[in-house]
C-alpha cells in the first residue's frame, strides 16, 4: 500500500514521495529530506505556489501546532538549494 499525505496548502492528496515534509526546529521551518526527524511534520507540494500559500495562510503553524508565526526564511532557502528551481506547478 502506498503512503498518501495531504498538502497543507492546496489540500490535495498525493503520494508521500511527491511531497516535502516540513518540520519546526527552534522556531524555524525546515525541510526534512529523509522524513525521519522526530516530531510533528507537515507535508507540502514542492512548488513555489504551495510553499507561499502555506506560509501566508499560516498552514504550517496550524499543522505543526506552533504558537506564533514560525520563521519561514530557512525553509525557502533550503527548498531552493535542495530542489533547485522549485517546480512552478499549477497546484
Amino acid at each position: 500500500m502506498v503512503a498518501v499525505r495531504t498538502c497543507v496548502a492546496c489540500r490535495q492528496r498525493a503520494e508521500r514521495a511527491e511531497l516535502l515534509r516540513v518540520v519546526l526546529r527552534g522556531g524555524r521551518l525546515m525541510v526534512d529530506e529523509r522524513a525521519a526527524l522526530p516530531g510533528r511534520g507537515a507535508w507540502v507540494h514542492p512548488t513555489r505556489r504551495c510553499l507561499e500559500l502555506a506560509v501566508s495562510r499560516g498552514s504550517f503553524a496550524r499543522a505543526l501546532r506552533a504558537s506564533g508565526k514560525p520563521d519561514a526564511s530557512p525553509l525557502r532557502e533550503q527548498a531552493e538549494n535542495t530542489h533547485g528551481q522549485l517546480m512552478s506547478g499549477s497546484r
